[in-house]
């Protein structure tokens, strides 16, 4: 599986457990450290916590091992590095103080599209 093939795996995973606002960036000109971001919300420290669990589970049936997590489920924002693909889940309300996206907004945003997601 390609960078890009997990980035959108992890789209779908987390879009299928009904996370807000999933957006996948390409960073790949703009970046040493890695190729795509993929930056999902959820509606409370909860489902920021099952959302994890859920990447960590489906990446593991495919033998897709993070190399470090940072952050707590209390602490509104977690980061899974997989390497190439960083995959950042926010509550909504760390989300809009962090503005993540602004940051990356002359990277090419990537469209899913929902229809074409399969886990």
């Amino acid at each position: 599986m390609n960078n890009k093939e997990i980035a959108l795996k992890a789209a779908a995973v987390l879009m299928n457990k009904k996370a807000l606002d999933v957006v996948v960036i390409d960073i790949t000109e703009k970046s040493s450290f890695a190729d795509y971001f993929v930056i999902a919300s959820g509606g409370s420290e909860r489902q920021v916590g099952t959302l994890v669990n859920e990447i960590e589970d489906q990446f593991a049936k495919e033998g897709i091992l993070t190399k470090s997590v940072e952050g707590k489920k209390t602490s509104g924002w977690i980061l899974m590095d997989f390497g190439d693909v960083i995959v950042n889940i926010f509550t909504v309300e760390q989300r809009d103080r962090y503005k993540i996206e602004k940051v990356w907004s002359d990277c090419s945003f990537i469209t899913i599209d929902e229809n074409e997601l399969q886990q």
